[in-house]
């Protein structure tokens, strides 16, 4: 009954879906891919396929090395990443080049997936986070493809709308063969919603992992004098900000620049199209407006004095927290739930961040029992902490210390998933020696 509602539901939303693809100019982007017309294809048909889907660039930037891991260690396995933006599939070409291949997620109408399915012929399918779709795991448990939830997490929003159907997550979790979720209180959420608790792990956030692999390491930090800093200037970012948090934020900038003239403000918006507007919001509170896609590459420019840079380029934030002084994370100071949390505290930067920390909880709570964050609940309480921050760097220091130390004590969540993975899916590839198939458990 539950699915013939929601395919009934599905057919009747089609036009108003085709046209939100058509309307939406980062939707346009392979459309014919999601709506079957056209599906991967390009390999070895001896060729195992590992099918991994992550929505967007958040939950690509967190598979990063897990799928190294898998590619290392199973090399003849095709490994397909599919995401839903325009940004989740540059994500996949820029940071997992020669690693993986990139498809968008077809539309989970049973003929378009049950086509998908057929082409990929997959040995598992992946998905990040939770992105459950009914019909395409109905039809890989049918074809007895297992189907893992990896880093999987219940924000409060989507389990509060998933128990108004739970009958019919249940059946759907019922095709899952594996969840491995981020904490204890995802954990507790699936089993509300009727998961099998043979079924469901708390292995923990591979965000933490991405300080392993050489994600960090073996990349610089966007050196200050491509901001255009003088010396004695201190780089204040603030991460994935939101309409309304921007003017909080700036309101705080504003404070915190009459009293320390050298601090340079960065904004880095959630989405980058919004820079435009961002801008004139800037200006509105009087601040000189710098693009960082229109400096020059050494950095150079006129604009001295408090200031605001737009960090309107893609790919670029996780790199910038390596310079600045103190660092926010947006979605917090409005009821968004907050974004990545471990981005700066990887470089060991102190991280501040608002109440609403819905999406990242686990983390947020571990960065304040330890001392490495710091929760602000409104727009006074950021000022008077950036203020401390400017007056003291020894204590700015040594949060960052502490922050980086969650992120050490935290690791190795990408070795126990790919284990957990390996005990569902049959990986097989050709044996060196013997030149036989060979399958691993």
């Amino acid at each position: 009954m539950w699915y013939g509602l929601y395919n009934v539901l599905l057919i009747l939303a089609f036009p108003l879906i085709l046209c939100a693809l058509l309307l939406k100019k980062r939707c346009r982007s392979g459309l014919l891919q999601r709506i079957g017309w056209v599906v991967p294809r390009g390999w070895d048909s001896q060729q195992d396929v590992l099918w991994i889907h992550a929505v967007s660039l958040g939950e690509v930037s967190a598979i990063v090395p897990f799928v190294t891991t898998l590619h290392h260690r199973y090399p003849a396995v095709k490994i397909i990443v599919s995401t839903v933006t325009e940004t989740g599939r540059e994500a996949v070409r820029q940071r997992l080049t020669g690693i993986a291949t990139h498809c968008f997620l077809p539309l989970d109408y049973p003929w378009i997936v049950n086509r998908f399915i057929t082409s990929l012929n997959p040995i598992g399918f992946l998905v990040v986070e939770t992105e459950l779709w009914p019909n395409l795991l109905r039809e890989l448990a049918r074809r007895g493809v297992p189907s893992v939830i990896l880093n999987g997490r219940l924000s409060s929003r989507s389990f509060l709308r998933y128990r108004w159907i739970r009958p019919f997550m249940r059946q759907v979790l019922s095709t899952v063969s594996l969840g491995l979720l981020q904490s204890v209180r995802d954990e507790q959420r699936f089993l509300k919603l009727g998961a099998s608790p043979d079924r469901m792990r708390h292995t923990g956030n591979m965000k933490f992992d991405l300080t392993m692999n050489g994600i960090y390491s073996s990349r610089t930090p966007i050196h200050r004098s491509t901001f255009g800093l003088s010396e004695d200037e201190r780089l204040l970012i603030a991460g994935s900000t939101h309409p309304v948090e921007e003017e909080i934020l700036l309101e705080s900038y504003r404070a915190v620049s009459r009293a320390f003239p050298n601090a340079v403000l960065v904004l880095a918006p959630r989405h980058i199209e919004r820079s435009d507007a961002l801008a004139e919001t800037i200006r509105a509170f009087g601040f000189p407006v710098v693009r960082r896609s229109r400096l020059p590459e050494t950095g150079h420019q006129k604009t001295v004095g408090p200031r605001v840079i737009i960090l309107d380029t893609q790919g670029e934030l996780a790199h910038a927290y390596g310079s600045a002084y103190m660092a926010f994370v947006g979605g917090t100071l409005v009821p968004v739930g907050g974004h990545n949390l471990l981005e700066p505290a990887a470089w060991g930067k102190p991280v501040y961040f608002g109440p609403h920390t819905d999406h990242c909880q686990e983390i947020a709570d571990l960065l304040v029992e330890s001392g490495g964050g710091i929760r602000v609940n409104n727009g006074q309480g950021l000022t008077e902490t950036l203020m401390k921050g400017m007056q003291s760097q020894d204590w700015v220091s040594q949060i960052g210390l502490r922050a980086r130390k969650v992120i050490d004590d935290n690791q190795g969540v990408v070795e126990r998933n790919v284990s957990m993975v390996e005990q569902v899916v049959n990986f097989i590839e050709p044996c060196p020696l013997e030149g036989k198939r060979r399958g691993h458990s």
